[in-house]
C-alpha cells in the first residue's frame, strides 16, 4: 500500500532528507520519500500494516527534526 501526505512548513531539504532516511529505517517501511520541493511525504507498506500506528511513529520521528512541520494526515 502507498500513501502520499502533503507536509506543511517544510524548512530545508537537510530536514527533508533527515526525516526520509529515518523513516526508511522503521521496520514496517518498504519505501519512504520526502520532497523538500512538492512539500509530499510518501510512504510505503505492506498491506498488512496498520498505518494508523505506523503514522504516529512517523509523525514523533518528524518532529525531532523538523518540530513545526505539520503532516497532513
Amino acid at each position: 500500500m502507498k500513501k502520499v501526505f502533503k507536509l506543511i512548513d517544510l524548512d530545508c531539504a537537510n530536514c527533508a532528507a533527515k526525516m526520509e532516511n529515518g523513516i526508511k529505517e522503521l521496520d514496517e517501511v518498504q519505501d519512504a520519500t520526502v520532497s523538500f520541493m512538492t512539500q509530499k511525504m510518501t510512504i510505503t507498506a505492506d498491506d498488512s500494516v496498520d498505518f494508523d500506528k505506523l503514522m504516529k511513529k512517523v509523525v514523533k520521528l518528524c518532529r525531532k527534526i523538523e518540530p513545526d512541520c505539520e503532516i497532513v494526515l
